[in-house]
């Protein structure tokens, strides 16, 4: 459901009397357009975003309710894209390798031989 009313912002006198913001709602709650799995992982997620089972998204960043129109579809699709996405996979845990591990010992050993071959300690 759209709804418009006036935007703070420039646009001179002509920002008293148009309606130039935009207020997108999308009743998450009572939708059928989503399959049950993405609508109860989107209800999860945008637990704190909803009221009443209603998301609203707004745009007032354009002097044209068309381009805030499109700005606000564009936000809600994101939004309910990123909601809807499948939880990230577990990361596995893995080792590092012995033999890396006591190359870069190794390497670690040589530099520190080089800075201290740089001390001038033993210059008389």
């Amino acid at each position: 459901m759209w709804r418009f009313s006036r935007s703070s912002g420039p646009g001179g006198q002509h920002v008293n009397t148009s309606d130039s913001q935009v207020e997108l709602r999308f009743d998450l709650a009572r939708t059928e357009a989503l399959p049950p799995v993405w609508k109860e992982r989107a209800l999860q997620r945008l637990a704190g975003r909803l009221v009443d089972g209603v998301v609203a998204v707004r745009s007032s960043e354009h002097r044209s309710q068309w381009r805030n129109r499109e700005t606000a579809a564009v936000r809600l699709a994101a939004l309910l894209a990123e909601a809807c996405a499948p939880p990230p996979k577990p990361r596995r845990p893995t080792r590092i390798p012995r033999g890396i591990n006591e190359r870069r010992l190794r390497e670690k050993k040589q530099r520190s031989d080089t800075k201290r071959g740089r001390s001038g300690r033993d210059w008389s």
